[in-house]
């Protein structure tokens, strides 16, 4: 089967690495991809926005599944017109991406499915968002409705601090996505992230992860795409994922597939594990960026098969997921300047020397200039290693780090450190 893979970051590259490891697959084609989605993929010119290209693309290269990697195509709608066209699509329609594609959107569902999930209220006027600033205690939280590439969230501990947001969102900082605002109860508790494949009807686990938003040690600074992440999230335990399924994700898929838009594709549930329970804080439309990075390096299948399934409808006739016990850890080496103006075309060298330790590296922000590859964006490379424990995968990821030459690179030394406590406690 030809395969085309839609994206070019290091979430893509760890999607490409296992895709190709399938027997079925005869040509996987990526794009734009990067330097290390080429050493799985052949790599074409194709802007995902041009769903006419993308199609006429399908149609010549005989592609038998599209896998959409970010988040804006899907928002955008290309697998509603793939899917017309009878191209099967890893990824769900634009109605159902609305999910990741507006915060209130998913507020609204869980207000109609009685999904547990912070108390909300959807502004479009910075007058109307200060008025409704005193319905919440601080500090308070505020997001800007649309996509805004993981950045746009503000934790307003003061009034100030609220007030200041708000002339941030309104006055265009995030484009399109700030037009719309979402006020909302800050909750209380530890973050995990839980994984689910949905046919829109069929629901199948695919494991959980802790991510690292602040682009400093000890979870300080702005916040970012990620910083790096692990997996499983031992803090989700049996019964809390039991929960979640039930309380959560099942009540999302069943409503949309009663209201006509149903999902297909992974639904990635955003947790605030909480006195209360498991809460959901935001859905994703795609596989986590870099959670996918550690749930592909654990997962022991045949991913091509699987993603398939979904997109045929098939799902309940897979068995469960399997994903190695052993800890995946992934560390982002982002250049510096992130997450502001990142410092482009600082060279990187060592990579060889990195992966002979046992590490995979994913390319996030990468670029080959004339022979040499350099930094090309803010997250850099996603340098991923396995143990038995947090604190081995660390010890591992870190060492190939330190294997790793890029001056102009930084990246946090902490990763996996709340686990890391509970395992050395």
């Amino acid at each position: 089967m030809n395969i085309l893979l839609l994206g070019g970051g290091g979430r893509e590259h760890a999607l490409a690495w296992k895709l190709a490891q399938s027997p079925s697959l005869e040509t996987l084609y990526a794009a734009p991809g990067n330097p290390g989605i080429a050493q799985h993929a052949t790599l074409v010119d194709l802007d995902a926005a041009d769903h006419r290209a993308v199609l006429d693309f399908c149609i010549r290269h005989s592609i038998g599944l599209v896998v959409i990697g970010p988040e804006a195509p899907l928002v955008d709608g290309l697998a509603d017109n793939l899917r017309t066209m009878g191209v099967s699509v890893f990824g769900p329609n634009k109605k159902p991406a609305q999910l990741e594609g507006s915060k209130g959107f998913t507020k609204d569902l869980c207000r109609r499915a009685n999904i547990p999930t912070a108390a909300y209220v959807r502004v479009t006027s910075k007058d109307g968002a200060v008025a409704a600033l005193d319905d919440f205690a601080l500090p308070v939280v505020i997001k800007a409705d649309g996509l805004a590439a993981g950045k746009g969230v503000i934790i307003a501990e003061t009034r100030d601090d609220a007030l200041e947001a708000l002339d941030t969102m309104f006055s265009g900082a995030f484009g399109a996505a700030g037009e719309e605002v979402v006020l909302e109860e800050f909750m209380t508790g530890e973050e995990a992230s839980f994984f689910a494949l949905t046919d829109g009807s069929a629901i199948l686990p695919f494991g959980s992860a802790q991510d690292h938003k602040r682009v400093g040690d000890g979870d300080t600074g702005p916040n970012t795409g990620g910083m790096g992440a692990y997996s499983p999230a031992r803090v989700l335990t049996p019964d809390l994922e039991a929960q979640v399924i039930e309380r959560i994700v099942k009540p999302t898929v069943d409503t949309l597939a009663a209201e006509g838009i149903p999902y297909s594709g992974i639904l990635y549930a955003g947790l605030m594990l909480t006195s209360e329970g498991p809460k959901l804080i935001e859905y994703n439309a795609r596989f986590g960026d870099p959670e996918c990075q550690v749930l592909m390096t654990r997962f022991d299948g045949d991913l091509v098969e699987l993603l398939l399934a979904v997109a045929q409808g098939r799902l309940a006739e897979q068995g469960p997921v399997t994903l190695a016990e052993r800890t995946a850890l992934t560390v982002v080496m982002a250049a510096n300047g992130y997450p502001g103006t990142p410092e482009k075309g600082g060279a990187i060298t060592g990579l060889a020397a990195a992966e002979a330790q046992g590490a995979k590296v994913f390319h996030a922000g990468t670029a080959d200039k004339d022979g040499t590859l350099v930094a090309h964006g803010g997250r850099v490379l996603n340098v991923t290693a396995t143990g038995d424990s947090v604190q081995a995968a660390q010890a591992a990821a870190y060492a190939a780090v330190d294997a790793i030459d890029f001056p102009t690179g930084f990246c946090r030394r902490d990763i996996g450190w709340r686990e890391i406590a509970r395992e050395t406690a």
